[in-house]
């Protein structure tokens, strides 16, 4: 199907997806179980994709939140299969075979510097990792009991409140949005220590250029990291996507003026309206990928001119259909991920399916 891009002129609505190609569903059905451990990724029923990347292996790892597991997806065969939970909800398994062990949605997937796999489950309240060596499973952060606590020591001993988002960077550090908490917090790799790395626990606004310590986080909810000094923070609460410098340890406003709505493409970022964003990516190119989960769309702010776009959908709920970006809809996704030859993977997640789109121009 040729792709057939429809420009939206208007400040106050829809981008342009000019000089993409056409969105694919690479996996999922449409149908939401029962869980199929595996087979052609498009002909399975893949329940509420979040949280997705590519591992160290070249292949497409998803988080599907609504049978509890992690699973792989051969991007070049197209084949998938099961690598992470039983598909029963619960907590256990530690230090077994991680196909064997019981996860409660898992919400994103991570890979460390050595191969690792690292994921969170929110309704577990913690951080789990795979051995790439082994394949056991253990618990690396939070105590299965929600709340705040731990700070200054273990991180299997802390207490999170429904962590969402994970971010890793280059010296393998782990950071967790801790969004029950208002925090992100961070995990020493070398000790094993966790720590609040920002937020102050209160719900409220963040300002521009603020330090990190002492400056409040209104519903830190996704984080990516750029492969050098910065953090990319999607806000849920607070509408709003901000960039952390990792070695000033401050937080710079990128898109979103705070007020819940899709309103904006084309012009500023920071005056745009944002509804509910969630999933975070940040392209080579320094451009920073959200799905903007209650308006069904995946946005892109511009580092080169400050503005902001929409890639995919147009603000309405819906099922594609796949072909033209400005056309396919999607129902409340909330997870993006982008490689480093451009092609942006989304977990449409009431949709049932991850869908592709080639952002190279």
């Amino acid at each position: 199907m040729s792709c057939l891009i429809v420009l939206f002129a208007s400040f106050l609505t829809v981008g342009s997806a000019a000089g993409f190609g056409d969105t694919t569903t690479v996996a999922g059905n449409g149908n939401d179980g029962p869980l199929e451990a595996s087979g052609t990724a498009v002909s399975l029923a893949v329940a509420q994709p979040f949280g997705l990347t590519i591992g160290p292996d070249g292949a497409l790892y998803v988080c599907e939140v609504g049978q509890h597991v992690i699973r792989r997806i051969d991007l070049e065969s197209g084949e998938s299969r099961v690598v992470a939970g039983s598909g029963h909800k619960g907590w256990s398994g530690d230090g077994g075979a991680a196909l064997a062990a019981s996860l409660n949605e898992p919400y994103e997937v991570r890979f460390d510097s050595r191969g690792n796999m690292i994921f969170v489950e929110m309704q577990n309240h913690l951080v789990r990792r795979v051995d790439v060596k082994t394949g056991l499973i253990s618990t690396i952060a939070g105590t299965g009991r929600p709340g705040f606590s731990g700070d200054g020591g273990p991180a299997i001993k802390a207490l999170l409140k429904q962590p969402h988002s994970i971010a890793l960077d280059k010296q393998d550090r782990l950071y967790i949005c801790d969004i029950g908490n208002h925090r992100v917090r961070i995990v020493n790799p070398s000790t094993g220590m966790i720590d609040t790395f920002a937020g102050t626990g209160q719900k409220a606004a963040t300002p521009d250029g603020a330090s990190l310590r002492g400056t409040p986080l209104n519903g830190p909810r996704a984080l990516d990291f750029d492969g050098e000094n910065s953090l990319f923070l999607a806000l849920r609460e607070g509408n709003a996507l901000y960039r952390i410098d990792l070695e000033e340890q401050t937080l710079h406003h990128l898109a979103g003026n705070g007020r819940s709505g899709y309103r904006g493409d084309g012009g500023p970022a920071v005056q745009a309206e944002l509804s509910g964003p969630k999933g975070v990516a940040v392209s080579r190119e320094g451009d920073v990928y959200f799905a903007d989960t209650e308006s069904h769309t995946i946005r892109v702010w511009r580092k080169s001119s400050g503005t902001i776009e929409t890639v995919i959908g147009d603000g309405q709920r819906g099922d594609g259909p796949d072909g033209s970006p400005g056309r396919c809809r999607m129902d409340r996704p909330h997870g993006v991920f982008i490689s480093r030859d451009g092609r942006l993977f989304v977990g449409d997640s009431n949709n049932h399916r991850v869908r592709m789109l080639n952002t190279s121009r």
